[in-house]
């Protein structure tokens, strides 16, 4: 059956640039690239098609597949993280960060988000918030592992997707429930995408008519005086 969007896909990827490995599901890659993390969860994502859950080339490249499909598909910038803007690359006060900033180092500035130190002139920091991959075309190598259909599955998938944990789901009838890891609530990303799950959970995900997150508190064990 081919893959339509709305449809969603368990998907396995490799993305380079000029032969240089920058994203991957898979662990031994990410390895061999120098981009390992230990606290990545590898291995194949969930994805709804047409929603962006990747980036655009990619995205518009799985409609029509079949599961099972292993391709390459090269994208341009302009469906990949776009052309570099030069407005995108503004000069602040030194004294503005509260750590010295140094060339390379990747930052948070509050009015514009995540960007790149390029320089250090005198008592100026020059800031790049054009995406690292900005005007570059990419190379991306995938295999649709499956089509997903078990709306418990795609729940679960949206919620390692945007939380970056798996978290135990269960499903009766309309009603999800999701039991949240302890000490989720002092985690900046679930917080920050926590909307968008119960969201598309909602939109994208059929038959969720309620979801409830349930967080549990032990009682801390007292200690031998």
């Amino acid at each position: 059956m081919a893959i339509k969007e709305g449809d969603f896909v368990k998907l396995s990827y490799t993305g380079s640039t000029s032969g240089m490995v920058f994203d991957t599901t898979d662990e031994e890659t990410a390895k061999k690239a120098n981009l390992h993390s230990p606290a990545a969860i590898y291995g194949p994502i969930i994805v709804c098609v047409g929603q962006k859950h990747v980036i655009t080339g990619l995205d518009e490249e799985l409609v029509g597949k079949d599961a099972g499909t292993e391709a390459d598909v090269t994208v341009p910038p302009e469906k990949a993280f776009g052309e570099r803007d030069p407005k995108k690359i503004q000069s602040y006060a030194k004294n503005k960060f509260t750590e010295k900033p140094v060339r390379g180092q990747r930052i948070n500035v509050e009015e514009q988000g995540e960007g790149t130190v390029v320089d250090v002139i005198g008592s100026r920091v020059i800031v790049d918030f054009n995406s690292p991959l900005a005007g570059q075309t990419l190379s991306y190598h995938y295999k649709v592992e499956d089509i997903v259909t078990d709306p418990l599955d795609e729940l679960k998938g949206l919620i390692r997707l945007y939380a970056g944990k798996d978290m135990d789901v269960t499903l009766d009838g309309g009603k999800a429930t999701v039991t949240l890891p302890p000490g989720i609530n002092y985690d900046r990303r679930w917080l920050l995408w926590r909307g968008r799950i119960l969201h598309e959970g909602f939109e994208l995900v059929n038959g969720i008519d309620e979801i409830t997150l349930v967080e549990t508190f032990k009682k801390p064990e007292k200690k031998d005086a």
